[in-house]
């Protein structure tokens, strides 16, 4: 979607299309409080002022990831600007190490030798992609592609994921408020700061063109796509196990080289293929579970408490 214009000629603005996204993502939130409150629009409202109006430190200390949220998303269309889908989906694991690292060095978690022997895998696997260019075809369709740009907006998106993410369970550890109800309080934040974003970055755009300019029924579902996306890693995560997380990235990295070679002519070369192969063995590698509680890396923590992270 963002490397193929609309049917006018015109591509649409990443800016409203995350703004756009955090309104559907308040909106699915809303709707699950709503129905677990058996429907009754009292109990929502009952929920809503307890945990915002009431609530004014906790919307606080949420402003930062939602901050962080607003401009990791600009940047991941941004890279998908830049970048065929592949070689994003695999740029984008580094994800897994920026988690680890503020794990480390934010909630002092402990890792064992399997996962830092990961992590370099991992490394090493990016870095071997971005070195082949992922594809030996100049084709019209990337000629208005900078690699250079897309690296960078993937790289920032991947730290940014990185420290938002522990923040954020930073936050949600020990607290009862459930994930819906944290998600619409960073979501207020979130729909402010895109919208601001959206007026300072495109403004001349919008009022020339409209807000919706260049929009499909194939963006709408880019947009769709992202803002369920990352409510549904949220609900794996808790209701079901890493493991089904850790196949679910590796078959999406493995969906995204297919359909690219299908749609797009990518020919993924010996080196793009042994990049993304290791970084398939990393993300499995790094969700083993350890036989034993590893040694600390950091003495950061208590004995006895066992600290985990999500990676979003």
């Amino acid at each position: 979607s963002r490397t193929r214009h609309a049917g006018d000629g015109e591509l649409y603005l990443a800016s409203t299309a995350v703004f756009m996204m955090e309104v559907m993502k308040f909106c699915l939130c809303l709707g699950v409080v709503f129905y677990q409150g058996n429907c009754s629009v009292k109990a929502l409202r009952s929920e809503l002022y307890k945990h915002v109006w009431a609530s004014p430190y906790d919307l606080i200390k949420l402003c930062v990831p939602s901050f962080l949220y607003t401009i990791q998303n600009n940047l991941l269309y941004l890279a998908l600007t830049n970048l065929d889908a592949a070689s994003y989906q695999v740029l984008y694991q580094l994800k897994i190490l920026t988690t680890a690292i503020f794990s480390a060095t934010m909630l002092g978690r402990r890792f064992s030798a399997t996962k830092w022997a990961s992590l370099v895998v991992l490394t090493c696997g990016v870095a071997i992609v971005e070195i082949s260019g992922s594809s030996n075809n100049d084709t019209s369709e990337n000629k208005d592609q900078n690699r250079f740009v897309g690296l960078v907006a993937v790289l920032s998106a991947a730290c940014t994921s990185g420290f938002s993410g522990v923040y954020f369970e930073k936050i949600l550890k020990g607290s009862e408020v459930t994930l819906w109800i944290r998600n619409i309080q960073m979501g207020l934040f979130s729909i402010a700061i895109a919208l601001v974003t959206a007026m300072v970055q495109d403004s001349a755009k919008i009022s020339q063109k409209g807000f919706f300019v260049g929009y499909s029924p194939i963006v709408l579902t880019v947009i769709t796509v992202q803002a369920v996306g990352g409510l549904i890693v949220a609900v794996v995560v808790k209701y079901a196990d890493n493991v089904l997380k850790v196949f679910a990235s590796s078959f999406s990295i493995l969906l995204s080289c297919l359909i690219s070679a299908l749609a797009f002519d990518f020919r993924p070369n010996r080196s793009f293929l042994v990049g993304a192969s290791l970084v398939l063995l990393s993300t499995v590698m790094y969700s083993k579970p350890s036989k034993r509680p590893p040694r600390d890396v950091l003495p950061l923590v208590q004995h006895g408490i066992r600290k985990s992270s999500l990676v979003l």
